[in-house]
């Protein structure tokens, strides 16, 4: 199987719960609007309850369809996410991870005394693929570096600020977002 295809398959369960929670988000800041202790909000309004449980749904539910699409052609050659209770783990690592790691990044923007919305090079399009690799990698060692080859792991720190950049984009022309970044 393609290494590209095998690297946007096994990351679309952590490329898009932060599209779910930009969509489906808004209401309790994370935070409760405190300060911390240099003054400034924890990690601001950006930052949800119901984003963080909705952008982590959305990524469970992209995983458990493409591991379905896995599971039933098995003649493409795409790799699944597990097997029965074996998915949760692997999938919550994903899609969390990729929810804490934009939550992370934003504790420390907010350090730095960036605004929400301030586009951090770098930083803002591998935030979420740092956090979902870190969490999957601690939930599902196994599964995770079965999966997550080093061409794998090249090939998606190489792509990823691009599909972010063009998401971003399709994101704010639909009015999912504020900002094109």
């Amino acid at each position: 199987m393609n290494p590209l295809i095998v690297a946007i398959w096994l990351m679309l369960p952590a490329y898009l719960p932060n599209n779910f929670a930009a969509f489906f988000g808004g209401g309790k800041p994370l935070d409760f609007g405190k300060t911390f202790s240099d003054g400034r909000r924890i990690l601001g309004d950006g930052k949800t309850f119901r984003g963080t449980i909705m952008g982590t749904l959305g990524g469970v539910g992209v995983g458990l369809v493409l591991d379905s699409i896995a599971y039933l052609r098995p003649d493409l050659g795409l790799p699944e996410f597990g097997s029965g209770y074996e998915m949760v783990p692997v999938l919550l690592g994903l899609s969390l991870g990729a929810m804490a790691g934009d939550i992370v990044a934003s504790f420390f923007k907010r350090r730095m005394g960036m605004e929400r919305g301030a586009a951090l090079f770098l930083v803002d399009q591998l935030d979420f693929v740092i956090g979902s690799w870190a969490l999957t990698l601690l939930l599902a060692p196994g599964w995770f570096t079965e999966n997550f080859t080093p061409m794998v792991l090249f090939i998606v720190l190489i792509i990823t600020p691009i599909l972010h950049r063009v998401t971003n984009i399709i994101g704010y022309k639909i009015k999912a977002k504020k900002e094109p970044w």
